[in-house]
């Protein structure tokens, strides 16, 4: 058999259900794959071998008992390191956490070990998800799979940089202000932030916790959905879970690769786009919405007003719940402690010390912008004017689904930028994220999908809106258009990317 890599994740669990392939020799693959090429990517913080093939033994097992197994039982999966796994250090990317080692799993982490997903290990991220370039991690940069000198996407570079490198099918990641739709945009891949609620959040650590949700990442439509109904569904541990079922998102993944869009209403957010966006940005996104009007689906374009304020409001809000979320790293209880060189050790002075020893610069800056914006006399003004402006943003949205049944437009307004281009320009950085914040703002899901390569031969993304609730209209539409795309290129985009040059092994619990 060719590459076991380079099989979509349905794929090979439809080749393990058929007995043609078992769970071990897939996750030896992963693992190889990993072995040879994340010395130069760096997607993982740390790779789990032994762990990976006792679970890949664990799943040919069941199977040969004749279980009845979930649709993705033995597939192998990649997991970012916000998310709590029982045993296994989860840093955030952050020395403050570099040896702290959970006594319990989040929720979506236990779904999937309840389903038999061997998990290779917890990918590297923006220290605290704080980041659009995964650059901010303590443990230094993932590099983007087309092109080594590029970053692959923040927060959750890690993960999209290991699903588009081919060394796992399938991996999660988390998305406050567009952590998996951004990295998905810039590395070839498809990521989903599904509405809020939707998925389960405890576990993640938390920056921002009325932004922060759990969503996949997949090299295709198809792959996604069936991650997405995998970890999806009601959970009592988390208070901002829905009781409501799990979106339908495999049956409209597959509605739309048979190209069924004929009459559905597709809104242009004439706000997210033109001018600051890369030339070969919007040709591939104006080339991607000429295949779906040829599918049958209706484009025009949609106002929604309040989105030029959408990325101050979100640096008063995120900031804000992200100091307060942060005040728990106090040296007290887990995690790192620094007692200070000189003076008095009291609580104050270790907690000083550690927080400076802890905490990276860009932790620290939006630390200091929320606490400012939470400050006595400055509440009304920032905090609060934000919280009004997220309504705003709320009724845009709302005012377009009475005309559309979903928007689109560019996913990050740029490829790729080179590796250390906007670390000294953090408002250049935060504008990475200018077409995916309102998303998080509203609640509502979003998803990104490879529309072409802009001249500069680096990965387009298109990316999808929905209503709150409505996450099966993000796979109809987003498989759809694949197919449409993949039938005019002859192949996936990812098979147009480069190779990648070998680096050096890694080990097991290797965080660098």
């Amino acid at each position: 058999m060719s590459d076991l890599t380079r099989l979509g994740a349905a794929e090979m669990a439809r080749l393990l259900r058929d007995g043609e392939l078992s769970s071990v020799e897939l996750t030896q693959a992963h693992l190889d794959r990993i072995e040879a090429v994340d010395g130069a990517v760096h997607a993982f913080l740390q790779t789990l071998p032994e762990a990976a093939l006792a679970q890949a033994q664990a799943a040919d097992a069941a199977r040969a008992a004749g279980e009845d197994l979930p649709a993705l039982a033995g597939v192998p999966i990649a997991v970012k390191d916000v998310l709590a796994t029982k045993g296994l250090r989860t840093t955030c990317g952050s020395r403050i956490l570099e040896n702290w080692i959970p006594a319990y799993d989040a929720t979506v982490v236990r779904k999937l070990r309840q389903a038999h997903l061997p998990v290779l290990g917890k990918t590297n991220m923006d220290e605290f998800a704080m980041g659009s370039s995964t650059e901010h991690s303590a443990f230094g940069p993932t590099r983007n799979p087309w092109d080594l000198e590029r970053i692959p996407g923040g927060s959750g570079g890690g993960s999209a940089a290991a699903v588009g490198a081919f060394e796992a099918p399938l991996a999660l990641g988390s998305d406050t202000g567009g952590s998996i739709r951004q990295p998905a945009a810039v590395t070839g891949t498809v990521g989903v932030k599904p509405t809020y609620g939707a998925v389960s959040r405890y576990g993640l650590v938390a920056m921002a916790s009325s932004l922060d949700q759990v969503g996949p990442v997949a090299r295709n439509v198809l792959d996604t959905a069936l991650l997405h109904e995998l970890i999806g569904g009601h959970d009592p541990k988390d208070q901002t879970s829905l009781n409501e079922p799990v979106a339908r998102a495999v049956d409209a993944a597959r509605l739309g690769l048979g190209g069924d869009v004929k009459g559905l209403r597709v809104g242009i957010v004439r706000e997210l786009g033109g001018r600051g966006y890369q030339r070969g940005v919007l040709d591939r996104f104006d080339e991607a919405l000429g295949e779906l009007r040829s599918l049958g689906a209706s484009v025009r374009e949609i106002s929604c007003p309040s989105f030029r304020y959408a990325l101050p409001a979100y640096y008063l809000i995120m900031p804000s719940e992200a100091s307060s979320n942060l005040a728990r790293f106090d040296a007290m209880r887990y995690g790192l402690r620094v007692d200070p060189q000189t003076g008095p050790v009291t609580a104050e002075t270790v907690m000083g010390a550690t927080r400076a020893a802890g905490f990276g610069a860009e932790v620290k800056r939006r630390i200091i912008l929320g606490t400012y914006a939470l400050s006595a006399g400055y509440y009304d003004a920032y905090y609060g004017s934000a919280q009004k402006v997220r309504t705003l943003i709320q009724q845009d949205f709302e005012n377009a689904w009475e005309q559309v049944d979903v928007l689109v437009s560019p996913t990050s307004p740029t490829t790729a930028f080179k590796l250390g281009e906007k670390l000294d320009d953090p408002l250049a950085m935060y504008l990475a994220d200018v077409a995916t914040i309102p998303v998080n703002l509203a609640g509502i899901p979003g998803m990104s999908v490879p529309c072409g390569l802009a001249e500069d031969r680096l990965p387009v993304g298109f990316q999808i809106l929905a209503p709150a609730r409505a996450d099966a209209f993000l796979y109809q539409v987003g498989g759809a258009l694949e197919a449409a795309l993949e039938a005019k290129w002859g192949a996936p985009l990812l098979a147009r990317a480069p190779g990648l040059p070998q680096g050096p092994s890694r080990t097991e619990g290797g965080v660098k």
